[in-house]
């Protein structure tokens, strides 16, 4: 081994001390009742506390101060870093709310108002028949299609490389909506990919910039920012992970570029700093976290759970706001109880983690006295075992009607044709090698797969002349017979 190898290993050895030196100090427990919740919360996260797996990284706030920190499990296993508090997250979809801000604060210098249509400020949008507001997007009532799922659709996969630009064009060939915008709640990462856009427009700078001058510095939020550029160098970065199936994990990260709906890397504490504002209102005043809490309000006039970025309900008949996030290799859930002042954050860098219940069981740990008793839920499915059957029972086609359904069929709005054919007896869908499932009947017509449902159309001669496809975020989207 040569000297600057002894050296490498040497400092990534000493970082990896300082790290659980961190860790272990900011958690460390004062009085039995806080060894007790310690060692309570040690458990939840067991299964991560070692050196082979990457984890979580978890803060508990009690009025505006930390009662708990500590990071379990790896932010490296290339190097052998551990998770500490001060790890770098990429937090997913939790990001979402610093966009909402970001937002919220260019209305409140009446630069924007929440109720503009976005064709303002984007133009190269499809003119549709109801207009789209800022606030649709926001509370997700906008009825724009999904663009990570369209995206998925045309055959690209999590590791493919595209742009702001692909993805604005992407949403901007769209012909219909998911529904009329205001109508129906249904969760859109496109709206607020959109809303970084106008933010770029608005304020002439980019989403990264103007949050960063508006909201994280002045928070004092130092290692906290909108990642816009993949390539770019991050300090105390924790990779995102995936497991395989032989108990290894592999490397799960992105080279999108895209931010808005996602984006923001952030660590336990900087976070502490976001949260307090929710109360001493730093940044905003009284008018951004009001804004940030209001329900959205469809056109019938049922109010939403969800708000700006923030979706509020209860847990155990408390009061809670919270948004968690997952993509790629990482997962992530902030929650907060704000009658309680009590806020936890939970970070994970493993693509099977599920923060949002490891937070619930926290909460459950720190809140039990306050808490209402866990409801009782009867276990097992509904109904008879012959009615389930009924439901379960495949539809069955001859050879015959499953040959008017091979073929190739053409989406506009996504530029690309899936091909319908027979392998083994089995009708398959194929786009380009990224897409091959089969297709299972459910009645005449009609087929599920997985990812997608397809609904078969016909001429007036009874020919089957394309299909409508539902993939969850994305509803009816048209696909055309290509001739022979």
């Amino acid at each position: 081994m040569t000297r600057t190898q002894s050296s490498t290993l040497s400092y990534a050895k000493i970082g990896a001390l300082v790290a659980v030196a961190l860790s272990l100090a900011f958690s460390a427990p004062s009085s039995a009742q806080e060894r007790q919740r310690t060692s309570r919360v040690d458990s939840v996260f067991a299964v991560y506390d070692n050196t082979r797996s990457p984890g979580c990284a978890v803060g508990v706030i009690q009025d505006g101060e930390f009662i708990f920190t500590r990071g379990y499990g790896m932010a490296n296993l290339d190097l052998g870093v551990p998770i500490a508090p001060t790890s770098v997250f990429r937090i997913g979809s939790t990001s979402k709310q610093f966009t909402a801000a970001s937002v919220v604060l260019l209305a409140l210098e009446g630069k924007l108002s929440l109720e503009d249509d976005v064709r303002r400020f984007l133009p190269e949008l499809p003119d549709y028949v109801t207009p789209i507001t800022i606030r649709h997007l926001l509370n997700h009532t906008s009825g724009i299609r999904d663009y990570l799922r369209l995206m998925f659709l045309a055959g690209k996969r999590d590791d493919d490389f595209y742009t702001e630009e692909d993805a604005l064009s992407m949403i901007s060939r769209q012909e219909e909506l998911n529904f009329t915008p205001g109508n129906e709640f249904l969760y859109s990462n496109s709206g607020y990919f959109l809303l970084s856009q106008i933010v770029a427009r608005v304020s002439g700078t980019t989403l990264r910039e103007y949050a960063a001058e508006n909201i994280f510095r002045p928070l004092g939020m130092t290692h906290t920012h909108f990642h816009d550029d993949h390539n770019e160098v991050v300090p105390d970065r924790a990779s995102g992970y995936a497991p395989t199936n032989n108990g290894s994990y592999r490397i799960s990260m992105t080279t999108l570029d895209m931010v808005g709906d996602g984006g923001v890397f952030t660590t336990v504490e900087d976070l502490r700093h976001w949260d307090a504002n929710f109360y001493d209102q730093k940044v905003g005043g009284g008018q951004l976290v009001q804004a940030l809490l209001e329900r959205g309000v469809l056109n019938n006039g049922d109010t939403l759970d969800y708000a700006l970025g923030l979706s509020r309900s209860t847990y155990r008949r408390l009061p809670t706001v919270r948004h968690g996030g997952a993509f790629v290799g990482f997962r992530a859930e902030m929650l907060r109880f704000p009658t309680e002042r009590f806020t936890v954050i939970c970070l994970c860098n493993s693509s099977t983690t599920n923060p949002s219940r490891l937070a619930n069981r926290v909460a459950d740990i720190f809140l039990d006295d306050r808490l209402a008793p866990v409801p009782t839920v009867a276990e097992g499915r509904s109904g008879t075992a012959a009615e389930r059957a009924e439901v379960d029972s495949p539809f069955h086609l001859s050879a015959a009607q499953v040959s008017e359904y091979i073929g190739s069929f053409h989406s506009n709005e996504l530029g690309v044709a899936y091909h319908i054919d027979v392998a083994t007896d089995t009708l398959r869908v194929r786009i380009n090698g990224a897409i091959d499932v089969p297709l299972e009947p459910r009645e005449r017509d009609v087929f599920s797969s997985r990812p997608f449902a397809l609904r078969f159309t016909r001429d007036g001669t009874g020919q089957v002349d394309g299909f409508l496809l539902d993939a969850g975020r994305v509803k009816n989207l048209r696909f055309t017979r290509v001739p022979d």
